[in-house]
């Protein structure tokens, strides 16, 4: 399978880590075990729920690398790290099953095209019976500075056809968290439909990738701490390190 559209483990070496038990720097060792024993609420059956981690953009190789697709390259990232095979398809979307510590997830990438992702969101949530406080929808945003983060519990569409129609397919519940990747606003009088088609270039997808180390560093935190603490380490003043990249 073709990971990061294209890139390899060996431009992203931090995907080639193991996975750590925890990763957060606001716990012990102690705490953080307790945290992912305790993460995701327990079903019915005694089997935990998992968390559903979704990536949206447009499927075929004409759209990989291009802005409206920083959804599936986040899936991606979370796949090669966490050792998940997006090779199964379901509901309309490419699935992988797999851990984090001992915390079940999913990750999904809708092969609707962004228009009618809540096609395969609303029957994926339905199916799996999944808390809608464990879905977390990944997408591109005009609004944020280019390849900056922000972790929100819920929230509208804010103009956004993808989460429009997921939230159209959830009965119009907008209870759900969201993990917003800034693409920057279009240059000069640039229609915005055009600029959100455009590819990177070959700085911009290195900045990216540094995003994408940011953002797993924070799914990590989110499954085995949960949803506030890894909140406050994506939506705080990024390190002087990351800045200076």
């Amino acid at each position: 399978m073709r990971l990061l559209s294209g890139a390899s483990a060996s431009r992203l070496p931090f995907l080639a880590r193991a996975r750590p038990r925890c990763v957060s720097r606001y716990s012990s060792a102690s705490a953080c075990r307790a945290a992912s024993s305790s993460a995701a609420p327990v079903g019915d059956g005694g089997a935990r729920k998992p968390w559903l981690f979704v990536g949206l953009g447009n499927p075929g190789k004409m759209y990989q690398r291009t802005r409206h697709n920083v959804g599936f390259e986040m899936i991606d990232a979370i796949a090669e790290a966490e050792g998940v095979s997006l090779s199964s398809m379901q509901f309309k979307a490419m699935v992988g099953k797999g851990r984090i510590g001992d915390v079940p997830i999913m990750l999904a990438k809708p092969q609707t095209f962004m228009n009618a992702s809540g096609e395969s969101v609303g029957q994926l949530v339905s199916y799996f019976k999944i808390p809608l406080n464990q879905v977390v929808v990944m997408y591109d945003d005009l609004d944020l500075p280019f390849a900056k983060l922000r972790l929100l519990p819920k929230g509208g569409h804010g103009g956004h056809n993808g989460m429009r129609s997921i939230i159209n397919h959830l009965k119009q519940n907008r209870d759900f968290p969201r993990l917003r990747i800034g693409i920057g606003r279009p240059p000069g009088k640039m229609d915005p439909a055009n600029f959100v088609l455009r590819p990177f270039t070959k700085k911009e997808q290195e900045e990216l990738d540094f995003t994408f180390h940011r953002s797993l560093e924070a799914i990590r935190i989110m499954t085995l701490e949960g949803f506030n603490k890894s909140a406050t380490f994506v939506n705080t003043a990024q390190s002087s390190e990351m800045l200076n990249r």
